[in-house]
């Protein structure tokens, strides 16, 4: 039986050489976790092995990454086991990345981002005796995979509702890291919100950025904290928008930096996660945080993992059954009228039957 109180976090620059170790466990920097052996808890159970390779986010991206690494080491620990996280820097990294964590015997092994596909296809399909979940993707097809997906316009559709009922300026924004559906959604979502409290309300609240109906829009190109991600917030702020939505993992981090600079008031919306309690540095911008519950999700692959019941069935986070949603207001709350607060609820109940479409 596999040895459990350990959790391991293998670092970017071991990447090379756990890509040619074909069986032979490298040296890691290791992170312990306090774990425990579940009572009753079978063989198989024990000898199980989740592992996570992220995307270019990493552990600390604040959002996505970060909430698919805690529903490991909380999947993992409910279960008394071990587990490896491998984190990317770069679109290089992912093939080696699982590769390496299938020369470590992982038994499961999630792959996070759509951009994994291709390399988490190769592995799966050369493995069909090792479990794979992907997290935003479902493209690839086989027994062996089972997809972690989420309705994104669904809860954006919330945000974009609020922001333009919480606009003064008449104008709302948004950009993505890369021009892929799991970003699109979002921002699809977001401007069908504010369209819908348009028509509710004849109002004219502009969205700057992305256009639902052309898909021509804002991109970074990438999914990184930095100049090109400020660039792109600078530009969407420039234009007198007071509320503003960057959609990519920790790119929201370079606009609240361009929100300090432009020194008015701009509230943000956050995604993924709530941003609020992850990015302390930013909280007093989030009017609310588009949530995924990633965590929720990668939890839920480990225990079908283990229990013997793991399929390629999808789970599919939406409104209705919690893995979407939008955070509290927080500091804004004494800011959000309870009109609006009672529309949100009629829109949440639309989305939820059918009568409002959060898509194109």
């Amino acid at each position: 039986m596999r040895s459990l109180p350990t959790s391991r976090l293998v670092p970017l620059a071991l990447v090379s050489v756990l890509a040619l170790a074909a069986c032979a466990e490298p040296p890691q920097d290791e992170v312990t976790s306090s774990t425990t052996t579940t009572a009753g808890s079978s063989a198989p159970a024990a000898d199980a092995l989740p592992c996570l390779a992220t995307d270019v986010g990493g552990v600390n991206d604040k959002s996505f990454s970060q909430s698919a690494n805690e529903g490991l080491l909380e999947g993992a620990q409910a279960l008394g086991l071990e587990s490896i996280v491998i984190e990317a820097r770069s679109a290089n990294d992912y093939a080696p990345n699982i590769a390496s964590l299938v020369d470590q015997q992982c038994t499961l092994i999630v792959s996070v981002g759509f951009l994994q596909a291709d390399a988490t296809r190769e592995n799966a399909e050369a493995n069909p005796d090792i479990d794979f979940t992907t997290v935003d993707d479902d493209s690839v097809k086989l027994p062996n995979v089972r997809p972690i997906t989420f309705d994104s316009a669904q809860p954006s559709f919330l945000a974009g509702y609020l922001a333009a009922s919480h606009s003064t300026t008449g104008k709302v924004g948004t950009f993505g890291g890369a021009q892929i559906p799991p970003v699109t959604a979002f921002m699809d979502g977001f401007a069908l919100g504010v369209e819908y409290y348009n028509e509710k309300h004849g109002t004219d609240v502009e969205v700057v950025g992305w256009d639902p109906v052309t898909q021509v829009g804002v991109f970074t190109g990438n999914f990184v904290a930095g100049p090109e991600a400020k660039s792109a917030a600078q530009g969407i702020l420039d234009q007198d928008v007071d509320v503003i939505f960057a959609v990519g993992g920790p790119i929201f981090q370079s606009a609240g930096e361009a929100i300090k600079d432009a020194n008015r008031e701009v509230a943000m919306v956050g995604v993924d996660v709530d941003l609020y309690y992850t990015a302390p540095d930013y909280q007093h911008l989030f009017i609310t945080s588009v949530l995924r519950r990633v965590s929720e999700g990668v939890k839920d692959s480990i225990d079908q993992h283990v229990d013997g019941t793991f399929s390629d069935e999808p789970y599919v986070g939406t409104l209705e059954n919690g893995g979407v949603d939008i955070a509290p207001f927080h500091d804004f709350e004494d800011q959000i009228p309870a009109e609006i607060v009672a529309e949100l609820d009629e829109v949440r109940a639309g989305i939820i039957d059918g009568s409002i479409a959060t898509t194109p």
